[in-house]
């Protein structure tokens, strides 16, 4: 469920389009003014707002806020005002185009969205970028992340719930096989994660987990700095769980030394609309902390309060 609360009624577009104005005219910027509106709108009513704004007073609201705003306040407004997939396909860039590929963002992508979400983001990637997130994918990236990850990205999976039980018996044994032999790059691992259902696959990890004693993903943990087994451990966990996964992305993002902003406002954004709520519950029962607390406590300033907002606490 989501954490965004929309206020009921809803101001008129103008009336929200004028309040924006008035957030982003003279010498400074009203934030609070800019947190009122936005972080209690849906996608539907932000794109509605754009276009009011854009129409009454010729001028590109999101460019505006680009000028106006700066820091982790900026880039969270700006990640959450896109339209969603949008959103994932600039996500997406920018973790190609870093210094180290982030392609945990790719993979997150690739296996969290229905394969119709994933097409409209492949497709406003071209849009934005005039390339193919495949493309992209693989000028990025070398040897076997690059195999795994254009598989990922390239794939569009049966969504239903259907399950064949000696299926997921015999490819539990083959990633088996393939685990034990350290053969982690193996045509058929690839084939089975980027290719099966993410109802075949989670019978297939039960299975292997019921036959074999343990997790797949514990399998994985053998060598922890290696890429290849922490790409496939992510698509594994992003398949399986993700609601535990994006909990996990939240944690390690306000433990570590020096907050992660972009990880904490990917997921935050990201989620809002959607599993925030599942993803804030499963936190206080890992770490008998609350969220907004834990989130209080490691940001400041406007970026902190917007941050809060999407939560469903407000941050003012």
């Amino acid at each position: 469920m989501a954490t965004l609360v929309v206020p009921n009624p809803v101001p008129t577009l103008l009336e929200d389009a004028e309040k924006l104005r008035k957030a982003v005219q003279g010498w400074g910027t009203d934030e609070k003014a800019l947190i009122s509106v936005l972080g209690h709108r849906n996608a539907d009513q932000r794109k509605l707002i754009r276009q009011a704004y854009e129409e009454h007073y010729k001028e590109n609201l999101i460019k505006r806020l680009e000028s106006e705003l700066s820091g982790d306040f900026e880039k969270a407004v700006y990640r959450w005002i896109l339209d969603p997939v949008d959103r994932d396909a600039v996500l997406a860039h920018v973790a190609l185009k870093s210094f180290n590929v982030n392609f945990k963002v790719i993979i997150e992508i690739a296996c969290v969205l229905n394969p119709d979400d994933l097409l409209a983001v492949k497709r406003a990637y071209q849009k934005r970028y005039n390339s193919s997130l495949e493309e992209d994918v693989a000028s990025h990236t070398t040897g076997d992340i690059r195999k795994i990850l254009v598989a990922l990205v390239s794939t569009y999976r049966y969504d239903g719930k259907e399950v064949k039980s000696a299926l997921a018996s015999s490819e539990a044994n083959t990633l088996h096989d393939a685990i034990e032999g350290k053969a982690f790059n193996h045509e058929e691992v690839i084939r089975i994660l980027s290719t099966r259902s993410k109802a075949q696959l989670n019978a297939t990890f039960n299975r292997y987990k019921d036959v074999h004693g343990a997790a797949l993903t514990k399998k994985l943990l053998d060598d922890p700095a290696d890429e290849l087994t922490a790409a496939l451990r992510t698509a594994v966990r992003c398949i399986s769980n993700p609601i535990k996964y994006f909990e996990k992305v939240i944690r390690n993002a306000l433990n570590k030394p020096g907050t992660d902003e972009d990880a904490l406002t990917r997921v935050i954004v990201q989620h809002a609309e959607k599993d925030l709520k599942e993803i804030k519950e499963f936190y206080y029962k890992r770490n008998s902390v609350p969220l907004d607390k834990a989130i209080a406590k490691e940001t400041s300033g406007d970026y902190e309060a917007f941050l809060l907002t999407l939560l469903g606490t407000d941050g003012y």
